[in-house]
């Protein structure tokens, strides 16, 4: 029953783990809510997209909206100096839709989304432009097997802290899942999603600067570590919650902080 118990809590914390993640990573839509003319504008703004086809951006007016308001995309590379370009949204009743061009693999684009009616004009994100990065398509088969084998070893990472404190369970076997999970996850199946997605196995430490990379090799070394502490007994406990926590601290880093970036 206790066991039983530390599995239930080791799911709650990688749960909220992914959810954490999801919220505050960079890739995901950036949403809110802006008052224009007296009306309030909720926009979902995306910050992925797939190289495939020119990213469409859509816009929900409310209805009373819908006539003498007009959109307008502006955009350029990701840090360069090189002029704005304005593209006129297309009006389809309530909706302003608007298409930004594809990019290579890694490639970004900054972007503006400005409503305008008469002299009133505003910007769905402020002053800070919205920031878009483009990648290749990942089959799902494969995109699924990565999240999954990622998520086990998230969970078998936590679970093996826990175990680590109970002085009546041995966290051998936990440690030795963990370590194995991370490697097939991290660097098997994500340096495959990494090439196909960005065109590179690897673009973290030493060779580049993606965070996500990075993280999954500074949690690779911690399990290594955890596992190298028992090569002659079992791994030593304070050492697998060290483990433990050098694993939550790197999840505590939004996912694709510092991603892959195309330099143009």
């Amino acid at each position: 029953m206790k066991r039983l118990l530390l599995w239930l809590l080791a799911i709650i914390i990688t749960l909220g783990s992914v959810v954490y993640q999801r919220l505050t990573g960079p890739t995901y839509p950036l949403r809110g809510r802006v008052s224009f003319l007296n009306q309030e504008i909720k926009f979902r703004l995306p910050r992925s997209a797939e190289n495939v086809e020119n990213c469409p951006i859509i816009v929900q007016l409310p209805e009373s909206l819908a006539e003498g308001v007009q959109g307008f995309l502006e955009f350029k590379k990701h840090k360069t100096d090189q002029p704005w370009s304005i593209l006129a949204m297309k009006s389809e009743g309530a909706k302003l839709i608007g298409f930004l061009p594809k990019q290579p693999p890694a490639g970004k684009l900054e972007y503006y989304v400005h409503l305008v009616s008469g002299s009133q004009e505003i910007s769905l994100s402020g002053e800070k432009p919205v920031i878009i990065r483009f990648k290749g398509r990942v089959p799902s088969p494969i995109l699924l097997a990565h999240i999954i084998v990622m998520f086990l070893a998230m969970l078998f990472a936590f679970r093996a802290g826990l175990a680590a404190l109970n002085p009546q369970e041995d966290p051998t076997r936990l440690v030795q899942w963990t370590a194995i999970l991370f490697f097939v996850g991290g660097f098997i199946l994500g340096a495959v999603v990494q090439k196909m997605a960005f065109g590179v196995f690897w673009s973290g430490f030493p060779l580049g600067t993606d965070l996500t990379d990075t993280k999954t090799l500074v949690a690779m070394l911690a399990w290594i570590a955890a596992l190298a502490s028992g090569r002659k007994t079992k791994p030593k406990r304070a050492w697998i919650l060290a483990a433990t926590i050098i694993t939550l601290l790197v999840y505590l880093i939004p996912h694709s902080l510092f991603g892959s970036e195309l330099k143009w």
